[in-house]
């Protein structure tokens, strides 16, 4: 997903965005966070965790709580603990709404309850984990893919498979294949130049790539109704929709 910090990647703009005054609840929660964060008891932590906790992809997300304290220092180095345990409630944390409390600009979020749903700082040891993985996956790659930026993610429809990445300069990439073939498979489709679009501040979002009078629009949903899709491809041609289809974010 686009980074903004991870998503894992939430299409926020979190720098610009106002928080509202902290309530006395808000106050409780973020304070007997700090002090855990403070004892470094990575049990003790795991167990405000809500899980998965989402890294950058290709980082694998965090599952459990096993998982939680075996990667434990790959997430909260000791610059991020310093930075939470001295941090002043009032001027560093921020309610945002329904989308919970965020440190700083958003390096760190907690629901109301008081429980780790985000962490979007990356130590240097993630950073070094990002840069070897996506040399594999280039490896991995047919060469006509190898040269990105970031990676972006993975859509599957009932027909295709789907890649998207970001090229820099606010450029995006999307390649397909069919389904039965692999993925280091030369892609069937290659359309360069894309742009991103995010649906307000939800977290909805939507990566756009034209070809003569077509429109290929990839949309990644974070919010919608109960039977939404996570993902969905449409193609227009002239303005008029001649696919829609259902997908399914792999990676």
């Amino acid at each position: 997903m686009k980074k903004i910090a991870i998503i894992i990647l939430l299409c926020l703009d979190l720098i610009s965005a106002s928080g509202q005054d902290l309530s006395v609840k808000s106050q409780k929660v973020i304070r007997n966070f700090i002090e855990t964060i403070k004892t470094k008891n990575k049990d003790k932590i795991a167990n405000q965790v809500i899980f998965p906790l989402k890294r950058e992809y290709p980082i694998p997300e965090i599952k459990n709580k096993d998982e939680f304290i075996k990667r434990f220092s790959e997430v909260f180095d000791n610059k991020l603990i310093s930075e939470i345990a001295n941090s002043k409630i009032k001027e560093d944390w921020s309610e945002m709404g329904w989308r919970g409390i965020m440190l700083l600009n958003g390096e760190v979020w907690l629901n109301y309850e008081g429980e780790l749903i985000g962490v979007n700082y990356q130590s240097k040891v993630e950073k070094k984990i990002l840069e070897e993985l996506i040399n594999t996956e280039k490896n991995s790659l047919h060469e006509s893919l190898r040269n990105f930026l970031m990676p972006v993610c993975i859509l599957e429809t009932s027909k295709y498979r789907i890649r998207i990445d970001d090229m820099g300069h606010e450029k995006y990439r999307y390649a397909s294949w069919k389904l039965q073939q692999n993925k280091n498979d030369k892609p069937e489709f290659i359309l360069q130049n894309g742009k991103f679009e995010a649906d307000g501040n939800g977290g909805n979002c939507s990566y756009i790539f034209k070809s003569g009078n077509y429109v290929y629009e990839c949309g990644i949903i974070e919010i919608g109704e109960e039977d939404a899709p996570p993902a969905y491809l449409t193609i227009t041609k002239g303005g008029k929709e001649i696919v829609y289809q259902k997908a399914k974010i792999i990676k």
